[in-house]
């Protein structure tokens, strides 16, 4: 039997996956969380052979989850399913990290596809994202100037974008308002931007939000 944790802040999406994972006889889900603290409990207590898990949480991001149980050598197998586009976040998973993406909005029946793959020591992406791998190993060099964003910034890129002060960054990510200050002054170097207006727009146009 694959055991499987679910984490994503949202109930019903919870639900949704894991309606669809009990009509695999082979998959059973152990446990579920909607923040990194508490997928961090879990897979502490619960038994888990795939972790399935959203990168957008409150607080510290699945992109951190990825980073933490990659430190720590985790046996444990990570499907990233997102709402975010594949273009925009499934390499970076990938470096994280994750062992597999797949996008909210796919068929039902590649998510059960993906546990059985991740479980049996295999990764799991769909073709579309099977041929970006082979761009971006053929043509390393990326157009898109958020690609050298670190995942810190990447995370402030898109609260900014969502309209949040930097003081509920700090609180939200767990650092002090000077921290946030100095990624912000990255963000914008890196971006070659000015001001939150522009990086927010950047977000929008560049399909981050």
């Amino acid at each position: 039997m694959i055991k499987v944790i679910l984490c994503d802040d949202h109930a019903m999406v919870r639900r949704g996956i894991r309606d669809t994972l009990c009509e695999a006889v082979d998959i059973q889900v152990t446990g579920e969380a909607s923040s990194y603290a508490e997928v961090r409990e879990a897979l502490r207590n619960t038994p888990c052979d795939v972790l399935i898990l959203d990168i957008n949480l409150p607080g510290r991001s699945g992109l951190e989850v990825l980073s933490s149980l990659k430190e720590a050598d985790s046996k444990v197998r990570v499907l990233v399913v997102s709402m975010f586009a594949e273009d925009q976040y499934a390499i970076r998973c990938l470096r994280a990290g994750a062992h597999g993406y797949l996008n909210k909005a796919g068929d039902p029946n590649q998510l059960v596809e993906a546990v059985r793959a991740l479980a049996t020591g295999r990764r799991y992406v769909t073709p579309a994202v099977s041929d970006m791998l082979v761009s971006h190993l053929s043509e390393p060099s990326s157009d898109n100037l958020h690609a050298s964003l670190s995942e810190r910034e990447l995370q402030t890129l898109l609260k900014i974008a969502s309209g949040r002060k930097l003081s509920t960054i700090a609180e939200e990510l767990m650092l002090s308002p000077k921290t946030v200050s100095v990624y912000r002054a990255r963000l914008l170097e890196k971006l070659k931007l000015s001001n939150n207006a522009e990086l927010t727009v950047y977000a929008i146009r560049n399909g981050l939000v």
